[in-house]
């Protein structure tokens, strides 16, 4: 009898509790405006855990972690509360995360192997999503260590070495995880793709060499033309003043045909044109020509050696002359060539009649940066008069 007096004072309290609503408005609960938002703090309905947990903010999920952090459990027991922990980042992707939290597991240093190889594959996998293929390599070795069977660990470590193009590498992972587990599809497929791509990989770097050496050998037989040719080309020769430390360079001619190298083919043209040798064996260069008083240039980027200044100069400034030579007076009977003696300070004057060969051949040319340039003027002109004016000339 004095338990049902005691049921009947509790239903009598709470509908008396529940009649209150009938005139009065609860206070704390959720609006239609902000159920979702309030939803959200609570952490059995939450969709994405906050980046920091603000215990006034988030009471029940400040408590939750702090057992999960409860320093007084076990190693053992804190590592699989942060495995799971980090198992939940990575399946929201957020993988940066849930490498923090694997690590803290780790840091645990619990006596349970398997847990620790397990904590390193998924750490290994956070690696790889993030980009991070040597730390992922580095923890599924590790894994490896602790447990040589262990599949996902060795299937992780083969994807780190494709990633890395390391095939060998790949191969020797696969070859290592199919003792264990010959049967394993995944282990399989790599295997096969690590071997496709270390053969064309293979068959890349043979013909990449075979390119070269064929380079090689006509660069060589490009210098051995020039040599035999007694063309000499202007070096780059280091200066430094006695007891200087200075790395300063000096361009200076070189002294001998002995110096030649292939950096001194290399043409400082935007159009990288290079000489070349024929299968005739005849020579064709890169030609500037420049025109001072207009401050203008031509640029020839394939001159035999074989033909002459006036075959060029015909075709140049023949019917149309360029829109720049406003006074109409670049006419090829008119017009002198000279190339510089910078060391000599001494212009040379050029025969249109001559062979580039010719003047290649002289004994104060030099190339420059694999490109011979030579000065155009109008004979008898006014800035012809000027130009020269003072000048040491020579004719050839």
């Amino acid at each position: 009898m004095a338990s049902t007096d005691l049921q009947d004072d509790s239903d009598d309290g709470m509908d008396a509790f529940m009649d209150k609503f009938k005139t009065q408005r609860y206070k704390n609960a959720f609006s239609e405006n902000n159920w979702e938002e309030e939803f959200n703090k609570i952490p059995m309905f939450m969709k994405t855990a906050p980046e920091e947990i603000d215990p006034k903010k988030y009471p029940e999920l400040a408590c939750l972690q702090s057992i999960i952090h409860d320093e007084d459990r076990s190693p053992e027991e804190q590592a699989k509360s942060l495995k799971d922990e980090g198992n939940a980042f990575f399946k929201e992707k957020n993988y940066k995360h849930a490498v923090v939290a694997y690590t803290a597991a780790l840091n645990k240093k619990c006596g349970d192997q398997e847990l620790n190889a397990v904590l390193l594959t998924n750490r290994a996998a956070s690696h790889f999503h993030l980009g991070n293929m040597r730390s992922a390599l580095n923890d599924a070795t590790a894994a490896k260590k602790i447990k040589p069977d262990h599949l996902k660990a060795l299937i992780r470590g083969a994807q780190c070495c494709m990633e890395l193009r390391n095939f060998s590498g790949a191969i020797q992972w696969c070859d290592e995880g199919l003792k264990t587990h010959p049967t394993d599809n995944k282990l399989r497929e790599l295997r096969a793709s690590a071997d496709k791509h270390k053969r064309a990989a293979e068959r890349d770097a043979r013909k990449a060499k075979a390119k070269e050496k064929k380079l090689h050998g006509e660069k060589e037989a490009l210098l051995g033309a020039i040599k035999e040719r007694g063309i000499k080309l202007f070096q780059h020769i280091r200066s430094r003043p006695e007891g200087s430390d200075s790395e300063d360079e000096d361009e200076r001619p070189s002294a001998g045909i002995a110096q030649l190298s292939l950096d001194s083919l290399s043409s400082v043209e935007v159009t990288g044109v290079q000489v070349f040798l024929d299968e005739q064996g005849s020579l064709h260069w890169p030609v500037l020509f420049l025109y001072p008083e207009h401050q203008q240039s031509d640029f020839i980027s394939a001159f035999c050696e074989n033909n002459s200044f006036r075959d060029h100069l015909s075709v140049m400034f023949g019917e149309e002359l360029p829109p720049w030579d406003t006074d109409r007076k670049y006419h090829p009977q008119i017009l002198q060539l000279y190339f510089e003696d910078e060391e000599k300070e001494t212009l040379y004057q050029v025969d249109p009649e001559m062979s580039l060969l010719q003047i290649l051949q002289h004994k104060r040319f030099f190339v420059k940066a694999g490109t011979p340039s030579f000065m155009v003027l109008v004979k008898d002109s006014s800035f012809w008069k000027q130009f020269m004016s003072g000048k040491k000339i020579h004719g050839l």
